[in-house]
């Protein structure tokens, strides 16, 4: 009994870890180009830090980046580290799991009989990015983002190009702290430096993604799935029962749609929704990835207010179409 439990945890998660692997590669691949070749500082530093105008842009970049939600993270990461302002690195971070067009395709591929559902996901998915952009924006950057990623922000450098001593206090042995080399913009940037920083952020983020999907996968074969299906038809306790289901399955967004279709007939409209909107950008695989942009309690304040939204966009769907 105990080993086909272990063996069936096994199999989730290699399936789960085979599936976000190629995107993480996607984010590291694109964060790594981005790092040599975006100009840091004051270029990046014009985009809108508009409330508003900020997070549409950050969406409007990842509607046109195929990143789900494992690619996105290290995408936005070097966004903020290069200086963008952040509603425009929120916006992305937030929106471009369900806004770009593998997950628009695939949404449309599996609900081509339900033309509500391919323009209330995505414009969940912004609503959603919009108001958690707007309400981190209101917060000072100290008490969300990590430390090493504010160091990187404010000396526009890797944390990882140095130890904590060099990078802390320049280089060992030098008496002038500003004698550590910065990476600068342009074409002095060597594409060595940014290949070894993109080989390092991708091995401790594929460290952090095992991680979730080892426990993404033993709570997926732990937790029956029966219970959270038999209040299907509940207006309310279905939705909670939903978002309970996208974070533990912890599904990519680029194929979640199609295992929705599985048990959309049994559920409301509006848990299929929150589903959809919610599991894209929290569950317990990406939580460790988030780990690596924001502090605990910007963690768990960013969870608590996608639940939120997504429950609202939930309940508001049932009394519209039940």
């Amino acid at each position: 009994m105990v080993l086909d439990h272990l063996s069936t945890s096994w199999s989730v998660f290699q399936a789960l870890f085979l599936e976000a692997m190629p995107f993480l590669l996607i984010g590291v691949a694109l964060a790594t180009t981005a790092r040599h070749w975006l100009p840091t500082g004051p270029v990046l530093q014009c985009l809108p830090d508009h409330p508003l105008l900020g997070p549409l842009t950050g969406a409007a970049m990842g509607f046109a980046l195929p990143a789900c939600e494992c690619g996105n993270v290290p995408v936005a990461r070097q966004l903020v580290a290069s200086g963008s302002p952040l509603p425009t690195a929120m916006g992305f971070l937030f929106a471009a799991p369900v806004l770009n067009p593998i997950v628009l395709a695939s949404t449309w591929a599996a609900f081509p009989d339900q033309p509500w559902l391919l323009w209330a996901r995505p414009a969940a998915g912004l609503a959603m990015a919009l108001v958690v952009a707007t309400l981190l924006r209101l917060q000072q950057d100290a008490t969300i983002l990590t430390p090493n990623l504010l160091r990187e922000r404010s000396f526009h450098q890797p944390a990882g190009a140095g130890s904590l001593l060099e990078r802390s206090a320049g280089l060992i042995g030098s008496r002038d702290p500003a004698a550590l080399p910065l990476l600068s913009a342009g074409r002095g940037k060597s594409w060595r430096l940014s290949v070894l920083h993109g080989m390092d952020e991708l091995v401790k983020l594929s460290g952090l993604l095992i991680l979730g999907c080892a426990i993404a996968a033993l709570l997926q074969t732990t937790l029956p799935r029966d219970w959270l299906l038999a209040v299907g038809q509940a207006p309310t306790l279905s939705v909670l029962a939903l978002m309970v289901l996208a974070v533990v399955i912890s599904v990519c967004s680029s194929v979640d749609a199609f295992l929705a279709l599985g048990f959309a007939s049994q559920v409301t409209p509006g848990a299929l929704l929150a589903f959809l909107v919610l599991g894209p950008v929290i569950d317990v695989k990406s939580l460790g990835l988030y780990g690596t942009v924001f502090c605990r309690s910007a963690m768990v304040f960013v969870a608590l207010a996608c639940g939120v939204l997504a429950l609202l966009a939930g309940q508001w769907t049932n009394f519209l179409v039940l």
